[in-house]
């Protein structure tokens, strides 16, 4: 029995040691974020000194004006158009980019790297920017909004069930193209079915974004709660 243990032993494995490269990792990241804190000049005795005064701004905050409700019924019925519309039009023009941009379904390479570039672009900009922007150009109203919303939509959507369609499986798609299908009715057949739930998932993920942005967007004139009526 112990000659057998002996053997089983020798032949299990080495588990490798990455426990060092762990501490080092932490080490950085808390180096690293102790001199980002000093960096911007983060107090926390500061924090902790004016902590007392937050009770009373709590109790402040649960003591609203309960008269000025109703006049936001229509701001808010505003805002969820503008998040249905912009969600709408984003993922209707999202779901063929994001194609183009997965270099498992866009055998372009220079194409890939175009659309690529194009999507890191739009999402580079914050949607806050799009609305000041578009608000100078279109006009103060839900326009603006639903444009810059938009826009932060098709960023974000495209890159995700991109990335999604780069993981799934090519087996049907390889299929498809071996029977002599031309790539576009390889992926419709293919990819698209195998996506359709990503693309569910963040084009509800985006909409819960687009309600929560739509009331920030509006201090720059772009329609929604934020909008000064």
């Amino acid at each position: 029995m112990s000659s057998a243990s002996t053997l089983l032993s020798s032949a299990r494995p080495i588990r490798p040691q990455h426990g060092w490269k762990i501490l080092v990792v932490c080490v950085v990241v808390l180096a690293v974020t102790v001199w980002a804190s000093i960096g911007i000049g983060v107090d926390l005795p500061a924090v902790f000194a004016n902590f007392g005064n937050a009770w009373g701004n709590i109790v402040q905050l649960t003591q609203p004006d309960y008269a000025f409700i109703p006049k936001t019924f229509p701001a808010l019925l505003e805002t969820l158009s503008m998040a249905v519309i912009a969600t709408a039009l984003g993922a209707a023009v999202s779901l063929p980019l994001s194609f183009l941009a997965s270099r498992e379904t866009n055998p372009n390479s220079a194409l890939l790297t175009v659309v690529r570039t194009i999507l890191n672009l739009i999402r580079s900009v914050p949607d806050i920017l799009y609305a000041a922007i578009l608000v100078a150009v279109v006009g103060v109203g839900a326009l603006s909004g639903i444009m810059a919303l938009f826009l932060f939509n098709v960023g974000i959507i495209a890159k995700l069930v991109s990335e999604a369609l780069d993981g799934e499986d090519r087996g049907a798609q390889e299929t498809a193209l071996a029977a002599g299908a031309s790539w576009l009715k390889a992926d419709r057949a293919a990819m698209l079915p195998q996506i359709l739930p990503t693309l569910t998932s963040q084009t509800l993920y985006t909409f819960e974004i687009n309600i929560c942005a739509s009331a920030v967007i509006g201090l720059v004139g772009a329609g929604g709660l934020g909008a000064d009526r």
